[in-house]
């Protein structure tokens, strides 16, 4: 629901959200992709792409006359999609149901959270064989729960998921029994998380670091350009990046919270800089740790880092050269050829043309289950 936040919090009355729950094949959309409509006929967002929009939007119009929330599933098979409207060949599961802002609930509580950049996740039970339960929501804000099913077991379930999912920055489905119990499905509950945005620390004032930064923002990183050099990290030069810090690069990393979302590009090429930088970096839990330079560069940064400690095990995880091979020249080209490879990294991508793989278009995430 994050991606229509920004829309449906000036609505004041009663509307309806579509929320994919879960995806099979080539969908569209993840998990957590939404579209609100409210009673003026106004719709936002979207969960398909524009597929199954027309056929979502009616059901959204009948539970938000009805009150009564819906469980639906659109999808057909490769060789008549086109007939039925997923093009895809995929298929996706929608929780339809009715909020309303006025309403003492959880909807002001999870704007008000996501604006403060909390660590937040939203778990609503998308089906129940009890059907009073189907609609009820936990919120989880900074650990601390609000709302519930009327169950303590079951909430303290629910809570222990999705702190789990929230900790990886996941929306997923889950299934639980009716008080909670794990390896039963008597529920199905999707737990949506609001985690504050990944970090993507630009080490270099440079002309590449620009183009780095801009894509980075594109994708939903907060930036910080970070270089030891005043005259170079100025807000003239990067007006768009969230923050601008001269410092030591080793020392700011020292200074900051990196855990296993955080995207680190050294683009400095300076072993003064790159060295100290990248101990400290291989020593800690970043999932991407990339590193401008020839071929001849990073064989010698490689021998450095040896003598300072650094194991093979460790230098494997340095993506150097950085970037993928796209035959870049500019900075522009050189930041979409970096952001290829972080994007690959994330989700377990080759890095090769589309028609050359017989690999899912779309990565599934990792199953997260309930922590014993």
């Amino acid at each position: 629901m994050r991606d229509i936040l920004e829309s449906i919090r000036s609505w004041t009355a009663p509307f309806a959200v579509a929320t994919v729950v879960r995806t099979w094949k080539s969908s569209p959309r993840g998990p957590g992709a939404a579209m609100a409509v409210n009673a003026d006929g106004e719709a936002v967002g979207s969960v398909s792409g524009g597929c199954v929009e027309g056929a979502v939007y009616e059901v959204c119009r009948e539970v938000l006359e009805s009150g009564e929330p819906q469980r639906v599933k659109y999808g057909v098979s490769d060789d008549d999609a086109f007939e039925v409207g997923l093009t895809c060949g995929g298929t996706i599961e929608l929780f339809v149901q009715r909020l309303d802002p006025a309403a003492p609930d959880h909807l002001a509580d999870l704007v008000a959270a996501v604006d403060a950049k909390r660590p937040t996740a939203l778990a609503t039970v998308a089906a129940a064989q009890e059907g009073g339960l189907m609609g009820r929501h936990v919120l989880l804000v900074d650990g601390v729960a609000r709302g519930g099913t009327g169950d303590e077991r079951l909430d303290a379930a629910i809570v222990d998921v999705a702190s789990g999912l929230l900790e990886h920055g996941r929306n997923q489905m889950v299934h639980l029994g009716t008080h909670g119990e794990r390896r039963m499905d008597e529920l199905s509950v999707f737990v949506e998380s609001f985690a504050p945005a990944p970090r993507m620390v630009v080490f270099g004032a440079i002309d590449f670091a620009a183009a780095v930064a801009r894509i980075g923002s594109f994708l939903g990183y907060h930036v910080t350009v970070c270089d030891a050099r005043p005259v170079f990290a100025t807000r003239a030069r990067f007006p768009e990046v969230d923050e601008i810090v001269v410092q030591w690069p080793h020392e700011y990393l020292q200074s900051i919270d990196v855990d296993e979302r955080t995207v680190l590009c050294v683009l400095t090429h300076d072993p003064k800089f790159d060295i100290p930088l990248l101990v400290e970096a291989l020593n800690g839990p970043a999932a991407y740790i990339g590193v401008m330079g020839s071929r001849r560069t990073h064989a010698d940064r490689n021998a450095q880092l040896l003598e300072q400690g650094i194991t093979q095990e460790q230098l494997a995880r340095l993506r150097s050269p950085i970037g993928l091979d796209l035959g870049a020249h500019t900075p522009e080209e050189t930041a979409v050829s970096i952001a290829a490879e972080i994007v690959a990294q994330r989700w377990g991508g080759t890095g090769r043309p589309l028609r050359d793989v017989d690999t899912p278009i779309h990565r599934e995430p990792a199953v997260v289950t309930a922590r014993s």
